[in-house]
Order: structure tokens, then C-alpha cells, then sequence
């Protein structure tokens, strides 16, 4: 079986304060597209939703426009770019940084099955 969808029309859209997050849904793939205006930053903006001290969702993709400041729980940080492929997991923080948009494709399938839903949603 071949499945094919287009990120121009994704399965879902789940909104939040200076972003969103598209998915598709495909036989073993969940697949995300997320968007984060100038400004924005997980602890104020998804924080309250999900209702974690920090991001517990485990991120694997590639930044496609903007830039990022990522930050573990240990204090490690790193800076990803247009072009960057990324690996992080739970427990980190993320900001934009600059007057750029960032959008990432990330493909680890937790984002698009769990970023940004409340406790109460089961994430």
C-alpha cells in the first residue's frame, strides 16, 4: 500500500499562543509541521496548555525557515538554523530567536501526535 498526503492539507492543525502545529497521520508515520512566530517560547506559550515544568516530547526533523534556541534540562544548549536535522529529548526548552517565523518538519511523531494537547486530552 502507498499512502500520500500534502502538508498543504494535514489531518489536524492544533493552535497556541504564537504558533501551530499541522500533522499527518500515514501508516507508521506521524508527521508534523510546526510554526513559531518572532517572539515565542514553550514555557509561555505551551507550558499552560500541556502543564509540564518542561517539554517532554522527544523531537527528531529538520528546520526549514528561522532560527531556534533549544535548552535541556542539564543546561545544554544548541542553536539550529535553515538546514539543521535536530534530535532532542524530553525535557527542554525552545525560543525564536530573531524577527524571522520558524518552521520546522519534524518526523520523531510524537509532535504530531502529542505537542501542544492539555493533560487533559491524554498527553
Amino acid at each position: 500500500m502507498v499512502e500520500v498526503k500534502t502538508i498543504e492539507k494535514p489531518d489536524e492543525r492544533r493552535d497556541f499562543p504564537g504558533g501551530h502545529i499541522e500533522a499527518l497521520h500515514l501508516t507508521g508515520l506521524d508527521f508534523a509541521v510546526g510554526t513559531f512566530e518572532p517572539g515565542w517560547r514553550w514555557r509561555e506559550s505551551v507550558r499552560p496548555i500541556v502543564g509540564t515544568d518542561l517539554c517532554e516530547v522527544h523531537h527528531s526533523g529538520v528546520v526549514v525557515q528561522g532560527r531556534m534556541r533549544l535548552r535541556t534540562a542539564d543546561g545544554a544548549e544548541a542553536e539550529v538554523g535553515p538546514g539543521d536535522v535536530y534530535v532532542v529529548p524530553p525535557g527542554h526548552d525552545a525560543w525564536v530567536i530573531g524577527d524571522e517565523q520558524v518552521v520546522v518538519y519534524d518526523v520523531g511523531g510524537q509532535m504530531a501526535e502529542t505537542y501542544a494537547k492539555s493533560s487533559d486530552a491524554g498527553a
